[in-house]
C-alpha cells in the first residue's frame, strides 16, 4: 500500500498564534500515524514561487492522509491556523515502486 503525503507551503502571519495550531494538530497527527519529513528549515526556491514555509508530512497510507485532514480534530486545529496563516496544501499518494 502506498503511503500518503501532505505537502504544504505556508505563509505564517502571526508566529505566536501559529504555535497554538501546531499544539492542536499534534493529537490528530499521532492518531493517524503522521511523521514530519520536512518542517520549515533551509530551502532554495529554484523554479516558480513558494510561500516561506514548506512542510511535508508522511502518513502510513493515502487514505490515512485524507482521513486525518477530514477528521473533526484536524478541522478544529485548522480553525486556529486559518486566521493567522495562508497556505497551499496538497494531499498526494506516494509512489510504490
Amino acid at each position: 500500500m502506498a503511503k500518503g503525503y501532505w505537502v504544504a507551503h505556508v505563509d505564517v502571519r502571526d508566529p505566536a498564534q501559529y504555535e497554538h495550531y501546531k499544539a492542536a494538530n499534534a493529537e490528530c497527527f499521532a492518531e493517524f500515524g503522521a511523521k514530519f519529513l520536512v518542517r520549515a528549515g533551509d530551502r532554495e526556491v529554484v523554479e516558480g514561487a513558494a510561500k516561506p514555509r514548506t512542510v511535508v508530512i508522511e502518513f502510513p497510507s493515502y487514505q490515512a492522509a485524507l482521513d486525518c485532514y477530514h477528521s473533526p480534530a484536524y478541522q478544529a486545529a485548522k480553525a486556529l491556523r486559518t486566521p493567522v496563516a495562508d497556505g497551499d496544501l496538497v494531499i498526494v499518494e506516494g509512489y510504490d515502486a
